[in-house]
């Protein structure tokens, strides 16, 4: 029994009793909230969540801009070179598309934080230049698996062929790692990212083969 100190019921300004630390006469070591370094899981799930979105975007972008090509040049040298192109030109515009949202926020988010008197969570408040080059690795990883999978394969059809299967197996890891951070249905969406590429992809080739054969 831990031991207490009262103090003076004659005292009519206070009556407290004190109970001496049992938890430090046992050994137990307090933690203050202060030294609890709390970390914001759901700050980093979001990122990852954005990470996968710019990968999936990557890959069925630059995926379907070779296939539309590949409908009307079957030379690998022309296909490699369109997905160069789309890779370059996609990561650009996702860092810079990144760059001006965050950018945005951090002012909104800023302003509120001066307007509340609030002047030592900077830390706290979204890094533009952080999500911009994060988007851009993002979009440029998921570009480089159809450029992977092409790029030494000469037979034309035999390369289209490599370059669907590839990107629908990239398609489903990138649908499934998006649905367990989103805590979405597995199956659901990983076929929901299958099918919406294919369909990209098919609807791609298929103008661009119609495009071709009108003249355009």
């Amino acid at each position: 029994m831990a031991d207490t100190i009262a103090e003076s019921d004659n005292n009519p300004k206070s009556s407290k009793v004190f109970n001496m630390d049992l938890e430090k006469q046992e050994g137990v070591v307090v933690v203050t909230p202060e030294e609890v370094e709390v970390f914001d899981y759901a700050k980093r799930a979001q990122w990852l969540r954005a990470a996968v979105l710019g990968a999936n975007d990557g890959l069925l972008s630059t995926a379907s801009l070779m296939m539309g090509v590949g409908a009307v040049k079957q030379d690998v040298k022309t296909m490699i070179l369109t997905g160069v192109a789309g890779l370059v030109a996609g990561a650009c515009s996702m860092a810079i598309g990144e760059f001006v949202s965050v950018y945005s926020q951090y002012d909104i988010e800023l302003a509120q934080m001066k307007r509340e008197g609030n002047t030592q969570d900077k830390n706290k408040l979204p890094n533009p230049y952080t999500a911009s080059m994060a988007s851009a690795v993002a979009f440029s990883v998921g570009a480089l698996v159809p450029l992977l999978a092409a790029a030494f394969i000469k037979d034309y059809k035999v390369r289209l062929t490599v370059v669907v299967a590839v990107v629908s197996l990239a398609l489903l890891v990138f649908g499934g790692v998006g649905a367990v951070l989103g805590k979405a249905p597995f199956v659901k969406s990983s076929l929901r990212v299958l099918i919406g590429g294919w369909l990209a992809m098919a609807v791609t080739f298929g103008l661009t083969k119609l495009a071709g054969h009108v003249g355009v």
